[in-house]
């Protein structure tokens, strides 16, 4: 096969998030010609290859034994096995295991190929209609509530789409602490269940999120993809000439946090809208 070379191979394959006919051709001709796939879950594997009527050695590598997973796929690449490491759906590594696996097989001068596929958040992304300058992928956030709500505390200033995964047994508190934290008039977009039999594509106000959660409890099941649109950043005629003054002032002196904070202080602007501005000044190095 034209993919596969002399010298053994990892090869970090995509696979199907829910539809099995989003698999590619690519994958498919990967999974049949490697001599091992090493899997998150085998069982469900197996029924993902039983689908493609593919037979093939299983290894299991999850979160719990990658570390160790990690050194005996190390030693069948090295005895000249070529491998194709996959996830439950999606791509290894990214909010699923896979990462260290990688990272290990790399550091040892093995080849890595990624074998790309259907992605969760760009499926999202690309039905959503946000059209904002660029997103930022966060994936899960905290499972406890302080730990969430400080998180969601350091991404409130960011100025491109924030795209999160979550649990349903966690939805409703995380929808919760969003409006709290980044702003109930924020705009989100519920993406669940996505290429599933179920899937929902819902927008709304982060204040309305929660009732539209708990008005059907429906909606609460499956897997979630999150995306909240980014803060309005002020640009520089909405401020005052006072504070422009203030701001640049300051900024030749201070540093960024220091100045912002100060400058909020005396003019009473928001932190985060003045942040966002003296961050503009830096970059653009206007002439304090």
């Amino acid at each position: 096969m034209s993919d596969l070379k002399t010298n053994s191979t990892l090869y970090v394959v995509a696979t199907p998030i829910g539809n099995l006919g989003d698999i590619t051709l690519r994958a498919l001709e990967i999974l049949k010609a490697v001599d091992a796939i090493a899997a998150e879950d085998t069982r469900h594997t197996s029924g993902l290859l039983s689908h493609f009527g593919i037979s093939k050695k299983l290894i299991a590598v999850h979160e719990h034994n990658e570390h160790q997973s990690a050194e005996k796929l190390l030693a069948q690449l090295n005895a000249g096995e070529n491998i194709a490491l996959v996830t439950d759906a999606g791509t290894p590594g990214i909010s699923d295991p896979g990462a260290v696996v990688v990272d290990f097989v790399r550091k040892a001068g093995i080849k890595v190929v990624p074998i790309p596929g259907v992605s969760a958040v760009i499926a999202a992304l690309s039905a959503s209609g946000i059209a904002q300058n660029g997103f930022l992928f966060h994936g899960f956030l905290p499972a406890s509530g302080a730990a969430r709500r400080k998180a969601l505390e350091a991404l409130k200033a960011q100025t491109v789409t924030l795209v999160f995964y979550e649990a349903p047994h966690r939805i409703v508190e995380s929808v919760n602490d969003m409006a709290n934290v980044l702003g109930a008039e924020r705009r989100v977009t519920f993406a669940r269940e996505l290429t599933k039999t179920f899937e929902t594509i819902y927008s709304c106000h982060l204040a309305d999120a929660k009732a539209w959660l708990e008005a059907d409890t429906n909606q609460q099941r499956g897997e979630f993809v999150l995306l909240v649109e980014a803060t309005a950043v002020k640009e520089a005629e909405e401020f005052s000439e006072e504070t422009v003054r203030v701001l640049k002032l300051l900024l030749t002196d201070l540093p960024l946090k220091q100045a912002v904070k100060l400058t909020a202080e005396i003019t009473q602007e928001k932190k985060n809208d003045l942040y966002e501005f003296a961050l503009t000044l830096k970059n653009t190095k206007v002439n304090m």
